[in-house]
């Protein structure tokens, strides 16, 4: 089941969206900014219907 999630990036500010897999389950990885490619932390924590994304630097 695939999600879209509006985020915003912690390094420009800029908005952006993710597309979130729920079928993965919890899930870690590197992203970088659409706008100004740095890299950015996505935490996906799922039960495979509810989710909560944490995005973060790659150093916070």
């Amino acid at each position: 089941m695939l999600e879209s999630q509006l985020y915003y990036c912690p390094y420009c500010g800029e908005p952006a969206e993710a597309l979130l897999d729920l079928s993965g389950g919890d899930q870690s990885y590197i992203e970088d900014c659409p706008v100004c490619c740095r890299p950015i932390q996505f935490e996906l924590r799922t039960d495979g219907t509810e989710w909560e994304l944490d995005v973060r630097g790659e150093n916070d």
